[in-house]
């Protein structure tokens, strides 16, 4: 089958940083199935992944965690699904990744795949509706008052993968105010289209920005990119005893700013159900079968912003190399391996 992987991890621009490759195609077994790629789209940990993480010796490593495909074979153990089910997923870090043209995927963290999108708009949506989902109501908990809060979240990097799906579903699943920031005349439009409520800079202080708005302090801070610079306005615009989250890797988090506000602080991994095979596991499975049936009934809507053919090591180089510089919107998604020649 075809892959893209590589063996030297570091920068995009080497000719040996995506390489395309064959590899067997593997056999499930237990709980796994067999899933034929459809489409798979890239998110930032594709990126961290390819610049740190080496293979053993002689090993290729094949990156991507989200996909979208026809489950082709599985193992003894299976019982949620069968070949010829179409499914979404955002896959296992521990494990050979989606880009290839046949994948192993626990089936506990798989989802049926929405009826009304086509293979790319499914794949821009399971890692970071996973993300988002866990983060509001498992992290956050939001549907439990902060008292005296303004019933408010402030979720940073409003036009990122992450940021777009989790504004949408602050929006129609609960009753939060939800504020979002943006810096572009682009991103400032898609992150209003998603449904925020009001639309603040960025690349301004964030505090007074809150406070202009007159809803009071924030309940609630998701913040999804360059935590670290925004920390001390965080602190400042979050109401006492409010709560926050984060999902990047700051190289330095002092918290110690939130101690006079008793603000409880949240890290979230997506993959920490799929890593430590918790014993629910398969709450992540459900999740996307909730997010498929929210897209099928029209209240959730992809993430996809582009979409690009085939794939193939030079495609995914210019896609890694888009998310690199910061400028994406939304999710970029590539769909569908070239025919053998």
């Amino acid at each position: 089958m075809k892959a893209i992987g590589y063996q030297q991890p570091g920068a995009i621009g080497r000719d040996e940083s995506l390489v395309d490759i064959e590899q067997p195609v593997p056999t499930p077994s237990h709980r796994d199935i067999l899933v034929e790629v459809k489409a798979v789209s890239v998110n930032p940990v594709d990126i961290k992944v390819r610049k740190a993480v080496r293979p053993e010796p002689g090993n290729w490593k094949v990156l991507g965690w989200d996909a979208a495909g026809v489950v082709k074979a599985v193992g003894p153990d299976v019982t949620f699904f069968r070949p010829g089910d179409a499914v979404f997923y955002a896959g296992a870090i521990g494990r050979p990744g989606t880009n290839a043209e046949y994948h192993l995927v626990d089936e506990r963290i798989v989802g049926t795949k929405p009826k009304s999108l086509d293979w790319a708009a499914a794949a821009a949506l399971p890692l970071t509706s996973i993300t988002a989902w866990e983060v509001l109501f498992e992290r956050l908990d939001v549907k439990k008052p902060v008292p005296g809060a303004a019933s408010a979240i402030v979720i940073i990097g409003g036009a990122g993968g992450v940021g777009s799906i989790a504004t949408q579903i602050a929006r129609t699943q609960t009753g939060l105010t939800v504020i979002a920031t943006a810096s572009r005349s682009d991103t400032k439009a898609w992150v209003s289209d998603m449904g925020a409520h009001h639309v603040i800079d960025h690349s301004k202080p964030l505090a007074s920005q809150v406070a202009a708005l007159g809803i009071g302090a924030p309940s609630f801070v998701f913040s999804t990119t360059h935590t670290e610079s925004h920390l001390s306005d965080i602190a400042e615009l979050i109401a006492p005893q409010g709560r926050f989250a984060l999902i990047d890797d700051p190289d330095v988090l002092d918290i110690r700013l939130f101690k006079p506000k008793s603000v409880s602080t949240h890290w979230e991994s997506m993959f920490t159900r799929s890593v430590f095979e918790t014993a629910d596991i398969g709450e992540q499975g459900r999740l996307l079968n909730e997010v498929s049936r929210l897209v099928d009934s029209g209240v959730l809507r992809s993430t996809m912003t582009e979409r690009h053919s085939p794939i193939d090591a030079a495609t995914l180089k210019r896609v890694h190399t888009l998310i690199e510089s910061g400028r994406a919107r939304g999710k970029i998604v590539l769909e569908g391996f070239a025919p053998q020649a």
